[in-house]
């Protein structure tokens, strides 16, 4: 299943205009994220938000992900100060992945942004966690936070946002986005055979695991006739028909 290696700003001294700062914000938005990361079967590690962005690259690069997310939110600065809003998406000029996944994220936030208009993408060959990381990469810039309008949507729309990004996500990686629910306990119930685990929703889709026949499993969220469960270190898609929630 994909990975993703979540990133939202470890930046503490960047202040909301309403209150709270950059940090908080998007770490908030990463905890609402986490649900409907699980519920839809995408795998995910977050930065570490002691360290600084340098070593955020390092844990991205030291492992097999399929994306790394960075999430900020801007500022105007100087004359510009208070005065911009928009969202922007940023990705390498040399990764047609990180284009494409880009261009999904901001038609998605196109959706929901008060704004339409000014929600951007960017190719960047400066910033590091979209030039520096060997997953396809993106950051965005989730408005503007000296921008008491866009701040003040940020804060009234967490939810929306979080659910927003992993909805691209899915798209992205071309699997289904399941809505967030309570992490349920499961018990395979077959005529005494293995469940498979696999990659999709379908059974011609590719056998990434088995669960034995009695085996407890978590479910995080069902789509179709499908459940999204993990056994050991395993998350993937398997039939509702041979599992019993507990």
């Amino acid at each position: 299943m994909p990975t993703v290696f979540l990133s939202p700003s470890t930046q503490e001294w960047n202040p909301y205009v309403n209150g709270g700062n950059e940090e908080m914000y998007m770490n908030m938005i990463a905890d609402r994220m986490e649900p409907y990361l699980r519920s839809s079967g995408i795998q995910y590690v977050r930065n570490n938000p002691e360290l600084n962005v340098r070593r955020a690259i390092a844990d991205s690069n030291a492992g097999n992900y399929d994306v790394h997310l960075a999430l900020h939110s801007n500022a105007g600065g100087g004359q510009y100060a208070g005065k911009l809003r928009g969202i922007d998406i940023y990705y390498s000029p040399y990764s047609p992945n990180g284009k494409k996944l880009a261009n999904i994220i901001a038609n998605n936030f196109e959706q929901i942004y008060p704004i339409p208009s000014k929600v951007n993408t960017l190719p960047t060959t400066s910033l590091g966690e979209v030039t520096r990381t060997k997953a396809v990469a993106n950051l965005a810039e989730i408005g503007y936070h000296d921008n008491p309008d866009d701040a003040a949507w940020i804060r009234n729309n967490l939810t929306p946002i979080a659910r927003n990004l992993v909805q691209s996500l899915c798209s992205y990686f071309g699997i289904p986005f399941v809505e967030a629910t309570p992490v349920r306990k499961g018990i395979v119930s077959t005529d005494g055979s293995n469940l498979n685990i696999r990659k999709y929703p379908s059974i011609t889709a590719k056998i990434i695991g088995s669960i034995p026949n009695g085996a407890s499993v978590n479910v995080y969220g069902s789509t179709g006739n499908w459940y999204v469960v993990k056994y050991n270190t395993i998350t993937g898609y398997s039939a509702q028909d041979f599992i019993e929630l507990q």
